[in-house]
């Protein structure tokens, strides 16, 4: 089988923070091609990655870009923190380079229908409900994607007819609507602003969210929230076979919602039972809805309602996304640093009202509307600790005066002992930022880590 980068002379353009483009520097080598590696982060910070590729014939360049590694590249494969303006894209492409991404060439070479996931949230949770969904009748199917699960490096694990499920960040759909590629079925979980420190604006950051189903045909399916306008205008003239899922009885020929109790299906005119409500353990009605999301794209491509049922069952949660980490002295500790937006963080808030939750929020400012968080706070949290960020002083101003705040403060550590001080027996101790993590962590996953370490640690 050829690929696009048979003998090529191939750059691969960043890393990564969590070495994903390992995957990509594997999948290059495969194809005899010529390898280069360049990488501007501290170079004391990819050694291992180095030292993995030691015996190969991998060139890295660290601590910096050279133009001359551009010039030179057939190829130039870029990480998705990568912005697509990069002058140094624009060198390589002066002199005749084609831009590619690891989900573009992943399109490209697998054998397998793809079912891709997007959203401003619930990417992570839905992929892998779908994943559950999909192994009941394909326990061969693989799962890859924004989770920090490289689709390449799982190439070869790759059966043809048997459906891949793939996470989709805007970052990487830039790269699919460059190359007018949509997966096979598009789902979109909502549409919310984020990274607008990244985008100029709202239409700008969902410009590449429109990608996913934009390039479909007749017999590929598009999944989305009825009840979503902004999603609805995105996939306006999509070719795609329309699924839709709501809170709630909808109209449409494929539908799915939530009835007494039952996550229910109204499917060309055939009413499907796909299990109750509690079946699934994370909290929270906007988990509820990520499963109706990817009940339908299981569904679509030929998943049972009793394989959905059984998926939905098995699902253990995700981390970092509401992961009960202990309970100690009848506190319960709850990591959900993946909630990286205001919106986010007021859907956890949520699912724990009724009992008092002290929130540990606050970080690095994304440009996102802080208001609806403050709101939320004053209305569910019992106190609220904040971390230490650029985002944390307009949050502490839009805080009223009833709810108890404690911080800024520097560590994780300090955070969840100022929140125990706070939280009475029966009580949430609950980290759902609404904010980006930089500054004090290397991400979410490091925040989310340094959480769970701190809360075990108040075991000894």
């Amino acid at each position: 089988m050829t690929t696009p980068l048979d003998g090529a002379r191939v750059l691969v353009m960043g890393i990564g923070r969590r070495a994903g483009g390992v995957g990509v520097i594997r999948y290059a080598l495969a194809t005899a091609a010529e390898v280069r590696v360049t990488d501007r982060g501290d170079p004391a910070a990819f050694a291992a990655v180095v030292e993995e590729f030691r015996d190969e014939p991998v060139a890295f360049v660290l601590g910096r870009h050279d133009e001359a590694d551009f010039a030179w590249a057939d190829v130039v494969v870029r990480n998705p923190d990568v912005r697509r303006d990069s002058p140094y894209l624009a060198v390589a492409e002066a002199h005749g380079a084609r831009v590619e991404m690891e989900m573009t060439l992943f399109l490209a070479a697998s054998p397998a229908p793809t079912i891709g996931v997007t959203g401003t949230k619930g990417k992570t949770t839905t992929t892998l409900l779908l994943h559950a969904m999909l192994r009941e009748h394909w326990p061969s199917s693989v799962v890859a994607g924004n989770m920090g699960r490289s689709a390449l490096a799982r190439l070869g694990d790759v059966d043809a007819g048997v459906p891949v499920a793939l996470e989709l960040s805007s970052f990487q759909l830039e790269g699919l609507g460059e190359h007018a590629r949509s997966p096979h079925v598009a789902v979109i979980t909502n549409l919310r602003p984020d990274h607008l420190d990244r985008y100029a604006s709202v239409a700008a950051y969902a410009a590449p969210k429109a990608q996913i189903a934009r390039h479909q045909g007749p017999d590929d399916w598009t999944v989305y929230p009825a009840d979503d306008d902004a999603v609805g205008a995105l996939v306006t003239g999509t070719r795609g076979r329309r699924v839709t899922f709501a809170d709630g009885p909808h109209d449409g020929e494929r539908t799915l919602f939530v009835l007494d109790g039952h996550f229910v299906a109204a499917w060309e005119g055939t009413r499907l039972d796909l299990g109750p409500v509690d079946a699934l353990t994370v909290p929270g009605a906007h988990n509820r809805r990520d499963a109706l999301a990817a009940a339908g794209a299981a569904l679509a491509v030929g998943v049972t309602a009793d394989e959905v049922r059984r998926g939905i069952a098995a699902f253990p949660g995700v981390p970092h996304r509401l992961e009960r980490v202990a309970t100690l002295d009848g506190v319960d500790y709850v990591n959900d640093s993946a909630a990286t937006t205001p919106d986010a963080a007021v859907a956890a808030l949520e699912a724990f009202a009724g009992r008092p939750t002290v929130l540990i929020a606050g970080g690095f400012d994304k440009g996102l509307d802080l208001a609806p968080l403050a709101s939320a706070v004053t209305s569910h949290a019992a106190g609220v600790v904040l971390l230490d960020g650029t985002a944390t002083p307009p949050l502490a101003a839009a805080l009223g005066p009833d709810v108890p705040v404690v911080g800024p403060v520097a560590s994780i550590a300090d955070a969840v002992a100022a929140a125990a001080a706070l939280a009475p027996p029966g009580g949430v101790v609950l980290l759902s930022p609404g904010c980006a993590s930089f500054g004090l962590f290397v991400d979410e996953f490091d925040r989310g880590d340094q959480f769970r370490a701190a809360v075990q640690a108040r075991r000894s």
